[in-house]
């Protein structure tokens, strides 16, 4: 029997004595050794590696003074090689310890995660995730009354939420159901809290929320009526503060509906329940005060209000509204007053020098770059914009009336700019001055004005050369134009009003490549100039190259939607490329914008005539003859259509019609008598021959017309007649004769050169011009019409054709050709289709080209 002491501390405890077994082998444990030593094995131990990587390993020393540290707590190995952590003399448990099964809790020394009795082969596990998933949480109980508050809540909220992104994407209607619902559920909720015994507990910000947003979304979508109701609601609620508040949209209601007397009752009990703190607020109340007094036309009301905004808190748009007061007055004195006070508002933005980068410090600039054109330094532009704009509308109003006269007062105003922050806007109001003087029709003081400012700098240079061209350009002194276009190009070579101003000059010289090469430079500088795409689609249809044009006139059409010119001008195009189904497209998008311009209507009708549309060419061409009866062309189809239909009566007031408006042509006479005679009175049809004949006693075709009736009818006045036709025709082959016999001795090539430059002549047509005013897109200019593009010759030809076709060949009306009819009769306005149509309204083939203006100074609508 072996015995086997361990001393703790210097006690003998029996306990701990242990007796060995007899079966228990006597030599076992000789070779069985501390695993601490074996060095061998430490690379796979994973206990001291991770000592080594941790402050596990780096604790402090251990001592033997202080019961109950970490030497008393070492494990001993006995005989058997187990370990065995022993106690304290205290009592109290070792650190490490284990007891009941259970490890003590490490102190502060030691690191997380760590316990004493890391065995051999353990793995580290900090978090325990080796005990697996942690168990799934509890499932709510939906079925108690909080937890159906609580869901009721949220889905208030989002229906609240929902509502306003409606209406932020535009969908009124939808916003409003929305809005609806939100009531409703919140009403619900209300019921059931009171059920559930939490009445107390009501959600006050969630009942203003649901009720503004409902009130908001009925004037939204103009239920005004509604929209009062739900604000009368909330504003009468003790229990909801700042509620007064309210009393301004309320009042913005009454606005709407012009009910300006409670308006501003609401406006004042809302300005009685905000306090001086807010300032601002009270402010913006105060000026609709004043606007709805403006409404009202108590102007001196108004005047009171304006007036107290300005001396505690200056703006542009109260000043402006200030100075129209006055204004309505008459009051001169203050209006000066006013105005001073206007241009002395300070805007609070930061100088534009503040963003010119400096050559020197790099991140300097690149801080510059990125702040130029960020949404903090466009919103100091707009307002600079804006101010400006008011600046110049106040003294355009007020020029005439704070002195004797007009250019005096203008005078005035710019030396007040001019010693003001606004001192660029002084030359801008000199301009000004000269397009008032235009207004006026004074148009040598607006030349006189404009020259002024030859020796000023390049832009405002630019800006007064620019419209002096145009001026000149109206007066049709094409030099001085071209002159003044090139003073405004060497101020300014990117102003892209002078350089279409310079093309419009070269394309009136026929130039139209060079004109091309200033509207693309024109369109290079400004890519939205709609005047140079304009003019350069119509030189690129002189040029005939139709293609490009068609391309620019539908680039414009993107941009001007409703443009009536540009849509003639496509529906023209495609007629020139021979596609008239979409020509007629666009010539009804042009009537849908402008429906009684007649040259579309009459258009119109020429295409579908050409379709063979009889029934539609007629309510076109009856159309533009309602609109616009003096068209000649339309008069002519028209009588021709109703006697091709057999109704000869009706086509007498037609011809009637074009004898009025050209009463030195014979044909429009014959044609009358004609028609009466078709239609079997016979004694008017000899009634107005004998008329045509007195007017025309040298006529060949109305005398036939003479000799033919009086023979039918019996009558004595036939010889007579027969004796004068004899008579004309004989002086008529005589007349012939002598022509004859001068062109066979002039000279072979002479006449060869005079037929020749005839021949190259071409028609004179007017230019089309706009169904809007001539200055809106350009000014019309007679230009000669291209002969592969003109088709009004060839129009009137086919009506005369067509006439000449319609009685039968046995009758004297046909006897004749059209040369016959005029023969005897020299027109001294020329032939018909060599002048100038008559009308406002008139079109033609070509469009006019766009002059460019300076923004709206020249001539504006």
């Amino acid at each position: 029997m072996s015995v086997s002491l361990h001393r703790l501390s210097g006690k003998r405890e029996m306990e701990n004595v242990h007796l060995a077994l007899e079966e228990d082998d006597l030599y076992s444990g000789y070779n069985d050794y501390n695993p601490t030593f074996d060095s061998e094995e430490l690379e796979n131990d994973v206990g001291f590696q991770q000592a080594v990587r941790t402050s596990h390993g780096r604790r402090p020393p251990m001592t033997a003074k202080f019961p109950g540290t970490a030497i008393g707590a070492r494990p001993l190995v006995s005989s058997f090689g187990s370990r065995i952590p022993m106690t304290s003399s205290v009592g109290r448990p070792m650190t490490g310890a284990v007891q009941d099964g259970a490890t003590r809790p490490m102190t502060a020394v030691r690191a997380a995660g760590y316990t004493s009795s890391l065995t051999r082969g353990s793995t580290f596990d900090p978090l325990g995730q080796s005990k697996g998933p942690a168990p799934p949480l509890e499932a709510k109980n939906e079925d108690t009354p909080e937890e159906k508050i609580k869901i009721l809540e949220k889905k208030v909220n989002d229906l609240i939420e929902e509502s306003c992104m409606a209406h932020s994407m535009g969908s009124l209607q939808l916003a409003l159901e929305k809005a609806k619902e939100a009531g409703r559920k919140e009403r619900a909720l209300v019921r059931q809290r009171e059920q559930s015994g939490n009445a107390d507990h009501i959600n006050l910000d969630l009942t203003y929320s649901v009720l503004l947003n409902l009130a908001n979304q009925y004037e939204n979508n103009e239920m005004y009526p509604e929209a009062l109701n739900s604000y009368q609601v909330i504003v009468k609620n003790k229990m909801f503060s700042n509620a007064g508040r309210l009393k301004v949209n309320m009042a913005n209601i009454y606005f709407k509906q012009k009910n300006y007397p409670k308006a501003i009752k609401f406006y004042r009990m809302a300005l009685d329940q905000i306090s001086n703190a807010h300032k601002e607020m009270r402010i913006k109340i105060m000026q609709n005060i004043g606007v709805v007094f403006v409404r009202m036309g108590q102007y001196s009301d108004a005047i009171t209000s304006f007036e107290h905004i300005m001396s505690e808190s200056p703006n542009i748009k109260t000043g402006f509204n200030l100075i129209l007061c006055y204004y309505a007055i008459g009051d001169r004195e203050r209006m000066k007053k006013a105005f001073q006070k206007l241009i002395s508002v300070p805007l609070g933005i930061d100088d534009e020098d503040k963003y010119i980068p400096s050559n020197d410090d790099t991140s300097s600039n690149m801080v510059t770059e990125a702040i130029k054109n960020d949404k903090l330094h466009q919103m100091e532009r707009d307002l600079k914009i804006l101010a400006e704009k008011y600046i110049m509308t106040a003294a355009k109003l007020i020029a005439p009336a704070v002195e004797t006269s007009f250019a005096t007062g203008f005078d005035w105003c710019v030396d007040m700019v001019k010693s003001s922050q606004y001192v660029e806007l002084a030359n801008d109001l000199e301009i000004n001055k000269a397009i008032t003087y235009l207004r006026q029709k004074d148009f040598n003081q607006a030349v006189e004005t404009l020259k002024t400012f030859e020796k000023k700098d390049s832009r405002v240079k630019s800006a007064a050369a620019t419209n002096l061209s145009f001026l000149y350009f109206l007066e049709k002194d094409y030099d001085q134009a071209d002159r003044y276009a090139d003073l405004a190009m060497t101020a300014d070579r990117y102003n892209p009003a002078a350089l279409i101003n310079k093309g419009n000059t070269v394309f009136i010289k026929q130039d139209y490549e060079k004109a091309a090469e200033f509207y693309k430079e024109a369109l290079r500088n400004d890519s939205s100039c709609t005047e140079a795409l304009y003019n350069l689609g119509l030189t690129y249809k002189k040029l005939n190259r139709l293609e490009e044009a068609l391309d620019c006139f539908l680039k414009l059409h993107a941009i001007l939607r409703n443009s009536a010119q540009v849509m003639y001008q496509l529906a023209h195009l495609y007629e020139l490329l021979e596609d008239p189904q979409q020509a007629i497209e666009w010539l009804m998008q042009v009537i849908s914008v402008t429906p009684t311009d007649p040259q579309a209507l009459a258009k119109l009708g020429e295409l579908h005539d050409g379709e063979g549309d009889k029934s539609q060419a007629f309510q076109y061409y009856y159309e533009s003859f309602r609109y616009f009866p003096s068209n000649i062309d339309v008069i002519e189809w028209l009588g021709a259509y109703y006697i091709e239909t057999q109704f000869c009566e009706k086509a007498i007031q037609y011809f009637e019609r074009a004898t009025l408006i050209q009463p030195t042509q014979v044909k429009w006479q014959l044609m009358v008598a004609s028609c009466y005679r078709r239609s079997g009175n016979y004694q008017k049809a000899l009634e107005t021959y004998k008329d045509i004949h007195h007017k025309f006693p040298e006529n060949v075709e109305c005398l036939r017309f003479l000799v033919r009736l009086c023979t039918d009818m019996g009558l004595k006045e036939v010889q007579e007649y027969a004796t004068k036709l004899k008579k004309v025709e004989k002086m008529k082959e005589i007349r012939e004769q002598r022509v004859k016999s001068g062109r066979e001795g002039s000279g072979r090539g002479r006449r060869e050169g005079r037929e020749g430059s005839a021949g190259s002549a071409g028609i004179s047509t007017p230019v089309l011009t706009s169904p809007k005013k001539a200055s809106t897109m350009g000014i019309s200019e007679d230009v000669k019409a291209d002969s592969s593009h003109s088709s009004n010759s060839t129009k009137g030809e086919r009506l005369s054709a067509k006439m000449r076709s319609l009685p039968a060949s046995s009758e004297p009306y046909e006897a004749s050709s059209p040369k016959e009819l005029d023969a005897s009769y020299m027109d001294p306005l020329g032939p018909q289709m060599e002048r100038p149509k008559t009308g406002a309204k008139r079109r033609t083939e070509d469009d006019d080209f766009a002059d460019e203006e300076l923004g709206d100074d020249l001539l504006p609508e």
